[in-house]
């Protein structure tokens, strides 16, 4: 619609929908995977939904992809591409509260991968909480919030090889 693209994310095909990574869930660590959450998430945030782009683009996030796909050359782990759509869209208005998703996400997550995929969720939570101060935590929900350094330190060790480094840079930036 009146969208400008994030020069995070690939360009998307002309018509897409919910099927083009259903259709790939057996393969949810794979790079054409990965590309297609990418793709997908840019596509729904050009039609103006900036939410339902934001679990696209989390969806390439939480995959399992290898630290060695050639894609990832191309297309990083999206914590910059997630900054820029929150950062970019027009208001506080989401459907949904990105950062109690992602405080939700950080504090249930489960299954396989558990302490990534959680230390991702509190990566992103901490992108929030910076370039959106003014959405506001679950009240309801009693938590502490890992430091920085913590986030950091588990991205480093489970993660891929400079996300810790690329994460912090970009919230510092």
């Amino acid at each position: 619609m009146s969208k400008i693209p994030c020069p995070h994310l690939p360009t998307p095909e002309a018509q897409m929908s919910h099927r083009c990574l259903t259709d790939l869930k057996k393969e949810a660590g794979s790079a054409s995977f990965y590309f297609k959450a990418l793709q997908y998430g840019h596509y729904l945030w050009l039609q103006g939904h900036a939410g339902r782009a934001l679990l696209a683009i989390t969806r390439a996030l939480y995959s399992s992809i290898s630290a060695d796909a050639e894609v990832l050359k191309t297309w990083p782990l999206p914590y910059a591409a997630l900054a820029w759509v929150l950062e970019n869209h027009c208001s506080d208005d989401f459907p949904g509260n990105p950062r109690i998703s992602f405080q939700h996400q950080a504090t249930r997550l489960r299954g396989e991968r558990q302490e990534l995929r959680r230390a991702r969720a509190w990566a992103v939570w901490a992108l929030i909480c910076k370039v959106r101060p003014s959405l506001p935590a679950d009240k309801n929900q009693k938590f502490e919030a890992p430091s920085l350094e913590e986030i950091a330190g588990v991205l480093k060790q489970l993660g891929h090889p400079s996300e810790a480094e690329d994460w912090h840079r970009l919230l510092n930036t």
